[in-house]
């Protein structure tokens, strides 16, 4: 008969006790495996075998004693990875062990812990980083060569056939792997959450640790494209390939992550503070402190998983401005499969589903982007006349905020944009943009933007405009009534263009 000790220096096993059965022994305690192991390949090796021994779960029923392994395994996996003076790398199977417990952790507790694991090892040890201390020459602009660990880990199976090693991925456990069309469910499942709270909650780390880890492998690549402009290795990315998978549903993940995003995905979840008291003592089986405080942090949880649906949707935006970049440049080719950008398909879902307009935009965060939609839904409406008249001879041809305000600040052309578009979006979304607008002023990186996207306009010309805009409105509904914020953009811009006249006053007199 085979005994399992647990370590004396993991906290849960202290509070165990005990001694349980497993199908492998555990050979000597923690602290000496770590300062006798000489080879790396051996240390990772005895590592696995020691470390997966803890959550080996032959002949034990409990589960209590089940949830106290997890913990005591993911505890020894960061004293040997992350608090020792020479870290170990976990393996393979070690890191779909975490990721197993991540999905089906049953308490907070677990799931916390193992996100938060994952989350530490993906910075310890990157698959996609830029090494500084490789030069590319004088036009790197500070940044490193581009280094791709083909043998990384990896919680997803797109391109896996490129990446890593026909011996490495054959050992893995396809269970454990996640494609795109999981990827949908997934965040189907988030948005409607039909299951129970601790479930909500483990669907919800997940989803962010996956945002994370799309992230992660994203951005250097995306750096390195901008010195190189080498499009395969954006083309290789896991979430590249992740969007060109046709097991996909691109635009219903686009809807749902909208819905995420907005937060208006709560009205449609039966999950009340009831139900997470409840959840707190789920089961007499564990022990009464995995749930602890679930009420309290399910509102943490809500707001970190709308911000990472928000940056999926940023990411994706910036991929297919690098993508347009490359195809005008020719260095797109036909493996590059064919998808509808994103903010046709955002402008879309807001043209038909107008209620989402103001719950989307109020709680989207980037500027520069959100700015950017504003116009293009106006774009949809305020079309050029192909009629001149002495009124609309003036306007723009391009669609930019200037444009806009020109638009709406013509009587003729504003009714008829107002029988497309209700006076209350019309008033909302002009005060968004007005923000998004006085928002990116402070940065001069987006100096360039600004004169694309503006018209060439001075933040005087835009305050003038935006007022007169708002008057024509008023005299064109002489009930209307305003928000607090549409009041709140009329101040500001009425203060911004008051104060840009006196201090033009002062200059005209110093000269004088």
């Amino acid at each position: 008969m085979k005994f399992l000790l647990l370590p004396a220096c993991l906290p849960a096993a202290n509070k165990l006790g005990f001694y349980r059965r497993a199908k492998t022994p555990f050979v000597f305690g923690f602290p000496a495996l770590l300062s006798a192991m000489n080879s790396s390949r051996i240390n990772s090796q005895m590592l696995e075998s020691n470390t997966l021994a803890i959550i080996d779960s032959s002949g034990v029923r409990d589960a209590r004693d089940v949830h106290e392994d997890r913990l005591s395994f993911l505890e020894a996996v960061r004293t040997a990875s992350l608090r020792s003076a020479s870290p170990i790398p976990p393996t393979w199977k070690m890191f779909d062990a975490i990721f197993h417990i991540l999905r089906d952790s049953s308490s907070l507790e677990l799931a916390t812990a193992s996100f938060q694991l994952l989350t530490d090892l993906d910075k310890r040890y990157p698959r996609v980083y830029l090494d500084q201390s490789v030069s590319l020459g004088t036009d790197s602009s500070g940044g490193g060569q581009l280094i791709v660990n083909k043998e990384a880990w990896s919680p997803f199976t797109v391109g896996s056939e490129n990446f890593y090693s026909e011996a490495t991925t054959s050992s893995r456990d396809s269970k454990s792997l996640l494609d795109s069309e999981y990827f949908s469910i997934l965040v189907e499942e988030i948005m409607l959450g039909r299951h129970f709270p601790i479930k909500i909650v483990e669907n919800m780390l997940l989803f962010q640790y996956l945002v994370h880890v799309l992230e992660v492998d994203y951005l250097p690549r995306q750096t390195s494209y901008k010195r190189t402009l080498n499009w395969v290795v954006l083309r290789e990315s896991i979430f590249g390939m992740l969007l060109a998978s046709r097991k996909m549903n691109y635009k219903s993940l686009v809807r749902n992550c909208m819905t995420i995003t907005s937060r208006s995905f709560l009205h449609g979840t039966n999950i009340c503070l009831k139900d997470l008291k409840e959840a707190e003592s789920t089961s007499a089986d564990l022990p009464q402190s995995c749930n602890v405080g679930l009420s309290f942090a399910f509102p943490e949880f809500l707001r970190t998983t709308c911000d990472a649906a928000q940056k999926f949707l940023i990411l994706i935006m910036e991929l297919d401005l690098i993508r347009k970049e490359a195809e005008k440049s020719g260095c797109t080719s036909r493996l590059d499969s064919f998808r509808v950008p994103i903010l046709d398909t955002i402008i879309d879902e807001l043209t038909y589903n107008k209620d989402q307009i103001s719950p989307f935009l109020e709680v989207f965060g980037e500027p520069k982007w959100k700015l950017e939609m504003i116009l293009l839904y106006f774009g949809k409406y305020c079309k050029r006349p192909t009629t001149r008249t002495r009124r609309t001879c003036d306007l723009p041809n391009d669609e930019t905020l200037q444009g806009i305000l020109n638009c709406f600040s013509n009587p003729t052309i504003s009714c008829g944009i107002l029988k497309k578009v209700s006076s209350v979006v019309a008033r909302f979304l002009l005060a968004q943009a007005f923000k998004c607008y006085v928002s990116l002023q402070h940065h001069p990186k987006n100096a360039v933007f600004l004169a694309t996207k503006v018209g060439g306009s001075t933040l005087p010309q835009i305050c003038s405009s935006l007022i007169a805009s708002f008057i024509n409105l008023r005299q064109l509904d002489e009930s209307l009534k305003f928000t607090s914020f549409e009041k709140h953009a009329l101040f500001v811009a009425t203060s911004l263009n008051r104060s840009a006249k006196l201090l033009d006053d002062s200059r005209a007199s110093a000269s004088h």
